[in-house]
């Protein structure tokens, strides 16, 4: 520049003139200014890390990350970010994959789409720049021929090693500023507190104005005539009211102390509840709101759910229509023939009798050796037998009643029976009743190595379950085929005591109930499908409905959990209607309906709405409280079932009857 300056004539004339003079000097002027400029606007804003490039490892185990101008310490950036909000940034932030942690600042960085193509092409060794063609030709620099610019080898000047004059000068300027107090340094910062006054501008005049929401504080009591140190006989407390005001709670006392009598004022001593006193006359002055609070006005029945009407919900049980009397104790277990017209009960006096529904009548009474503890009609209408358990005891039945033909059918499947060549060794003992147990209806007799509670068939009528409640051991639930005569036990361990199982009314789901959980097993694949969380202390009974989606369960503490199974493994709904333990719980096949009985002597009969589309949750509405079974040694309802098409429900009670509701 200074070559093509000064050799035009011209310009060397300019330069040398008055005119040119002023010219370089506003112009080396303007670029000074522009340079403190830039210097202090940098200094001002530049509130970045400012420790250099050394390794932040250093500063791993300190609270700061460096210094600023002024040697004070630069804190890092509080990350309150735990495992779990990392998870949760993880997995619903979509920008999570290309977000960086800045460690200089410890700001969180999203990178741009040509910072994450760049990281791409250098993680795949490429060249950081897309345009750039590392196949293009070389460029000889150093050819023979002369060239404008050679590129040349020489040491650097001098002067590139000598500090600028000008920069001295600068510098000399502000350091001049500084002492005549024409730039001064920055205030340091005030620790004393600051107090505001919240309503130094509040117009008084306002609607929401404090002086109208303004609650005077709470003034105390005014002392009485028992607060005197010579009060009134008839104020001082007996010897009964002494031990009666002692033995009531302070909140209870209508007074805080006892009232005494002393000869003078000296004589009263130091009062020993003062400081206590004084310290909640402060909670009262303290706590007290000082504002009054706007309440909304909300009609409570507008907070009850609209449910239907009972009458809309019809048909369901409403009155007792028939009482079935003849068993002299407790009747813990009835069933009822798939066509609706025989009831059969197993009682505690050792007995098992049939009935009529229509006309209560009982056809039939089986002695058996022990209180029955279950009774269960075969589900399938092609065969005449029912289940009867008793101690460690399974009878099957052939009570006789209905149709001759399959009577006389189910006692052919039975006798056709052919032992195989080779016999497998089976915790149950399987025989064929004779002599006397046979005229009764005694068919097959099974052994149990321990008593049995609870007997269930399948719905096809081939399969039958027995509990045998056992902590301590895995043999609680085996399933007898009674075609083949074989039985097993489906589990190799079990996790609990098993109260009840349950057979899938259409697929191959076997349900367990413990004591606070109920599994629900695949037969095909023997695996754990679902595992259903009661949120109750002992499970009694279960019940599972036609449709198979929806599971019921009584509990011993007076609640009744659905389980809509497709939607959670906890309860969908908990009613806790009866005031007492849940014995039984039943579904009606055909109709909407579910009961539930319990030791309050009740049954409560709801309306279980289930439908088609998945979208719609159950209808669940409770119609009615039925009534009529006496408490006998604090139990009353002990188990319920309902008409196979027919809405009435029956029930068995501790009172020794069974009673028809219609």
């Amino acid at each position: 520049t200074k070559k093509s300056l000064f050799s035009d004539q011209s310009s060397a004339w300019f330069i040398s003139s008055p005119s040119g003079v002023m010219f370089l000097w506003r112009t080396v002027k303007w670029a000074v200014s522009l340079l403190v400029f830039i210097t202090f606007s940098v200094r001002s804003q530049d509130i970045r890390n400012t420790v250099g490039n050394i390794p932040m490892e250093w500063y791993k185990d300190y609270p700061h990350i460096g210094y600023d101008l002024e040697g004070k310490k630069i804190f890092k950036p509080i990350r309150n970010k735990d495992e779990l909000d990392e998870f949760l940034d993880k997995m619903e932030n979509p920008d999570y994959w290309r977000t960086v942690q800045d460690k200089m600042t410890g700001a969180d960085i999203r990178l741009s789409d040509e910072q994450v193509d760049l990281v791409h092409r250098l993680q795949q060794g490429k060249f950081g720049d897309v345009n750039f063609n590392e196949y293009e030709p070389a460029i000889d620099f150093f050819s023979n021929e002369v060239m404008i610019h050679p590129v040349t080898n020489r040491p650097q000047d001098k002067r590139s090693f000598i500090p600028s004059l000008i920069e001295k000068e600068k510098v000399g300027k502000l350091v001049h500023a500084i002492k005549m107090g024409w730039i001064k340094p920055r205030r340091p910062k005030e620790t004393t507190p600051q107090y505001y006054d919240l309503w130094a501008k509040e117009d008084p005049n306002s609607i929401l104005g404090r002086h109208k929401m303004h609650v005077p504080a709470p003034k105390m009591k005014l002392p009485g005539h028992e607060e005197s140190y010579n009060p009134p006989p008839e104020y001082l407390l007996s010897e009964e009211e002494r031990l009666a005001w002692e033995q009531q709670d302070p909140e209870y006392r209508k007074l805080s102390f006892l009232p005494q009598k002393f000869a003078c004022l000296r004589a009263v001593p130091a009062y020993s509840r003062f400081i206590h006193e004084q310290f909640e006359r402060c909670l009262d002055l303290y706590l007290c709101p000082r504002q009054r609070k706007m309440r909304v006005n909300v009609n409570p029945e507008d907070l009850i759910p609209k449910l239907p009407k009972p009458k809309d919900l019809q048909p369901f049980p409403t009155t007792q229509s028939l009482v079935y009397r003849g068993h002299s104790s407790l009747v813990r277990s009835i069933s009822i023939s798939p066509s609706g017209q025989w009831l059969v009960s197993g009682s505690d006096d050792c007995t098992v009798r049939f009935w009529e529904v229509s006309t209560a009548r009982c056809l039939k009474t089986v002695e058996v050796g022990g209180a029955v503890k279950g009774v269960a009609w075969n589900p399938n209408p092609s065969i005449c037998l029912v289940a009867v358990s008793y101690d460690d005891t399974v009878v099957l039945l052939n009570p006789g009643l209905g149709d001759r033909l399959v009577c006389t059918a189910t006692d052919q499947l039975i006798s056709s029976y052919e032992e195989p060549e080779e016999v497998m060794d089976q915790s149950v003992q399987w025989a064929v009743a004779e002599g006397e147990g046979h005229e009764q209806g005694h068919r097959l007799i099974l052994k149990h190595p321990k008593a049995v509670r609870q007997v269930t068939w399948h719905g096809k009528g081939d399969y039958l379950a027995c509990v045998m409640p056992d902590n301590g051991s895995s043999l609680q639930v085996v399933i007898h085929q009674v075609s083949k005569r074989r039985t097993q036990n489906p589990f190799r361990k079990n996790k609990g005591l098993v109260q009840c199982v349950s057979f899938h009314p259409i697929r191959p789901y076997f349900f367990v109930a413990t004591q606070r959980y109920v599994r629900v097993y695949n037969l095909i694949k023997q695996e754990l499908t679902k595992k259903l969380m009661a949120n109750c202390k002992w499970i009694s009974s279960m019940a599972i409905h036609p449709g198979g989606d929806n599971v019921i369960c009584g509990s011993y503490d007076c609640r009744l959990a659905w389980f809509d199974l497709d939607l959670s493994t906890k309860p969908y709904k908990v009613l806790r209607h009866h005031k007492k333990a849940l014995r039984s719980v039943a579904y009606h096949r055909h109709y909407p309906l579910f009961a539930s009985g319990s030791d309050d002597g009740s049954v409560i009969v709801c309306h279980g709405m289930v439908y088609n589309d998945l979208l719609q949750n159950p209808l669940i509405v409770p119609v009615k409280v039925l009534k009529g079974h006496t408490i006998t040694h604090d139990l009353g309802v002990l188990d319920v079932t309902f008409h196979p098409t027919q809405p009435w429900v029956f029930s068995s009670g501790a009172d020794g009857t069974v009673r028809l509701f219609t």
